[in-house]
Parts: structure tokens; sequence; C-alpha cells
């Protein structure tokens, strides 16, 4: 025991002081992606061609991303010479709407917070069902690392169950493969009214690079209701902690 008290005191204070403080990002992050129309170059489609999910589409002043597509590979940036697009460091993608994932340059809507009942209900204490339909591991281990001592996910209320009769939502991680489609149906029936759902990764929200596939039904959103969606491939654990957050009031 007094080692453990003696290692723990080494140690030191492990929890990061977000979101009072902005986050410290590894130098390889690739976050938000910004389009400057004004460069890129009509009838050009070098950046279209790059990219494995067809995130990207139109040119010159219409060029517009998915990001609910986008695996985040850098393709589309290193394809262009105009330097059009360009990934940024900007951790921050979630929304409330999927509509709202197309970026065309202008400034991403961030996702606004729940409001009447749900916030009454979720605002201080939410518990999640999470459903793996069919993915990879990479959004789920980020999601599972929200539970370390770094990033503390239940100093916010906020926690995983493991029954969804006990929980107030879903997080959904993978495309929702044919064989997950029934069993998604059956948690999502489970889950108590009212009751919140989250797509997590590029996967959940349009099938990823599985959209079209046959065996994919192409994210969540067409089996269950989505009230937030956070991009990425896989989104980095702030980025999902930062939307978890937002839907819940508890950061501006």
């Amino acid at each position: 025991m007094i080692d453990v008290l003696l290692a723990r005191l080494h140690q030191g204070h492990r929890t990061q002081p977000f979101p009072a403080a902005e986050p410290t990002l590894p130098e390889r992050f690739c976050g938000r992606p910004e389009i400057d129309t004004a460069r890129c170059a009509e009838g050009c489609s070098a950046c279209l061609q790059a990219c494995p999910t067809k995130a990207l589409s139109g040119s010159g002043a219409t060029l517009r991303m998915d990001l609910g597509r986008c695996l985040f590979c850098n393709a589309c940036q290193d394809a262009c010479a105009s330097g059009a697009i360009r990934f940024t460091r900007e951790y921050r993608m979630a929304v409330r709407k999927r509509e709202e994932l197309v970026a065309d340059g202008k400034t991403l809507r961030l996702a606004q917070a729940v409001e009447g009942q749900a916030r009454r209900l979720f605002g201080r204490s939410l518990q999640l069902r999470q459903v793996s339909a069919a993915g990879c591991n990479a959004c789920e281990a980020d999601t599972n690392v929200l539970g370390t001592p770094g990033f503390d996910l239940g100093r916010f209320g906020i926690r995983f169950v493991a029954s969804p009769r006990h929980a107030d939502g879903m997080l959904i991680t993978g495309p929702v493969s044919a064989n997950m489609k029934l069993a998604l149906e059956k948690t999502y029936a489970a889950v108590p009214s009212p009751k919140l759902v989250i797509a997590v990764g590029a996967c959940a929200i349009s099938g990823g690079p599985y959209a079209g596939h046959p065996e994919s039904m192409d994210g969540a959103a067409g089996i269950v209701p989505v009230d937030l969606f956070i991009p990425g491939c896989p989104p980095h654990p702030y980025t999902i902690l930062d939307g978890l957050l937002r839907l819940l009031a508890r950061r501006d």
C-alpha cells in the first residue's frame, strides 16, 4: 500500500484541465479542414480523384467537403497543387444536423445544446450504452480512453453502462452492417424515452469506406434518429468530449 501511495504522489495530478484550458494536441493531429475556394482552379479534379470516399464534390467556387464522409487521410490536401484544401489543428467538429457537416469554406456551425426536458434530464447526468455496429475498434478505442484518468469522463456526469435499460441514450460506432441492424434497433427500443443518440466517426455517420456496400446500412441515421454527429476516422477523444459537452450545454 505504501508503494502504491508513493507512486501516486510521484505521478501527480493526471487529469487534463479541459475544458477550462485548451488541450495539447500531438504534432501529427489532423483536424477540421479549411477550403479556400478562391484558390481552387476551376475544372481541376485532382482532389476529387484522390479522395477514397467521395467526400469532395464540385470545383472552384462550388468545392464542398462532407466531413461525415471524410477519413482525414490528407490525400486531397496532398493532391491540391494550389493549396485550396488545408487540414488544421482544430479539434471541434461535432454538429447536431447531418447537413451541417458539409464544409464550403464557411465557419462550421458547432453543436447546439439540447433544450427543454432533455436538458433538465441529461444536463448533469448522462448514461450511455455504446454500440459497436461492425466498427474496426478505432472509434471504440478513442471512446473508451475517455474513461481513463487523463480525461475522466465521469467528472462531467457522463458514463457508459452495460444495459440499454439503464441508459439515457446510445453512442454508436461503425457503419451498421446488415447483421447489426436488428441489434441496433432492439437496443434503441430498449432505451427508455426520452433518449439521445450520438453517431461517432465517419462509418457511423455515412458508412465511411464501406458506403454503398450491400452489407452496410451506410451509418446509423437511416436506422435510428441521431442527435449528435461527431466526424473523424477516428475522432480524437477531445473531439468526442467536446461534442458531448456541447450537447449538454457544458461548453460554449
